[in-house]
């Protein structure tokens, strides 16, 4: 169970890391925002979902992740990434 949640932790960790220092990710999964979050938001993004604890926004600005956090997002994730493997086009 340690090693599960070891590899968990450290999951969440780099998704949070590849907000931070890249702009790979269209948009973002923000966890547990604050009060004011929405209201904060930088310009150019829109909130696209959300959920109880959870708001999904969309942004073609640089530097999304460090914009998220100022607003008062509380751990930011990155949404919309293809993944290690690019699917095939059709």
């Amino acid at each position: 169970m340690l090693a599960l949640s070891c590899v968990f932790i450290g999951w969440v960790a780099i998704l949070a890391a590849v907000m931070i220092l890249s702009d790979a990710a269209p948009g973002a999964i923000v966890i547990l925002p604050s009060e004011s979050f929405i209201a904060n938001l930088p310009d150019g993004s829109a909130v696209i979902g959300g959920g109880a604890g959870w708001v999904a926004i969309r942004s073609d600005a640089p530097g999304l992740g460090q914009a998220l956090y100022r607003a008062g997002g509380r751990l930011v994730l990155p949404a919309g990434l293809p993944g290690c493997l690019p699917l095939p086009s059709r």
